[in-house]
């Protein structure tokens, strides 16, 4: 309770206050709803002027509260892309996925999975490095020329293809270098032939099919390799490798030479040290 004529001011001062207030909330202006144009056209101008997080905000509306609207599978496909300028190629892919799945019909779907596919490609680490997303970039690709094979960035994908192929091959080449020089050479060859069966188109076919060829010479498998080396000459006759591969080829005879010459000089000792057999009357 308050007391006094001091107290009764106040009160009446807190009570003009509130009224004040409320009159003032009263008279405000109603907030304005956008159409979904209207809020499409704001998110352009705010992803135009490189303000990608006050854009997606604009999209985001757009795709929850006007699905149905014609502009609905360009904020999706714009929202996308704003996470794709701020290099959140994660969320990006999932958003022009959504697109994808949810708008199947829209025009923009040939374009959203490429992107989604560019996603991956921005992700694809050194060749040294774990290439998960190498090789999920290559299924988007191909999955991308599978539907759109006639579309203008057909060409980029087959290419990016290529480049991240050879990118793997680069890998896999490496990986058989290491055990051939720690004379792992079963390791080695089987590095060398994974490169010579899915990555034949690289540049990396080339050393490797030499390499498989001195690992097998290495495992005594002479006429492996000089099958291998055959192949080699036949394939690349004019490879920098060439000189590399005609003096494996000799010593590769020159082992087998003196393979043949260690087991006919064995041979001929067991034969002298047998006792000839005493014949009978």
């Amino acid at each position: 309770m308050i007391n006094g004529k001091n107290g009764y001011w106040w009160l009446m001062a807190a009570l003009v206050a509130v009224s004040l207030m409320v009159g003032a909330c009263s008279h405000e202006a109603p907030t304005v709803q956008l159409s979904a144009e209207d809020r499409f056209a704001l998110g352009v101008k705010k992803f135009q002027d490189e303000d990608y997080l006050g854009a997606i905000e604009e999209f985001k509306v757009i795709t929850l509260q006007f699905q149905g609207t014609s502009v609905a599978d360009k904020a999706q496909f714009y929202m996308a892309e704003c996470r794709f300028r701020r290099e959140e190629y994660i969320l990006a892919a999932y958003e022009y996925d959504m697109l994808i799945r949810t708008m199947s019909t829209s025009e923009l779907v040939g374009k959203a999975r490429f992107q989604r596919a560019t996603c991956f490609y921005e992700l694809s680490p050194k060749y040294y490095l774990d290439q998960d997303y190498s090789r999920k970039a290559i299924d988007e690709y191909q999955a991308f020329l599978e539907y759109f094979p006639t579309d203008s960035l057909a060409p980029v994908a087959e290419s990016r293809i290529g480049e991240l192929n050879t990118k793997l091959a680069h890998k896999e080449f490496n990986n058989g270098m290491t055990y051939l020089k720690l004379e792992y050479y079963k390791a080695a060859t089987y590095y060398f032939d994974l490169v010579l069966e899915k990555y034949h188109d690289t540049p990396y076919a080339e050393p490797s099919l030499l390499r498989k060829a001195e690992a097998l010479r290495y495992r005594k498998r002479f006429s492996d390799a000089k099958q291998e080396l055959a192949k080699f000459l036949a394939r690349y006759p004019s490879s920098t490798l060439r000189p590399e591969a005609e003096a494996l080829d000799k010593d590769i005879d020159a082992e087998m030479e003196s393979a043949r010459l260690t087991a006919q000089k064995k041979l001929s000792e067991h034969s002298s040290s047998v006792p000839a057999t005493v014949p009978r009357n």
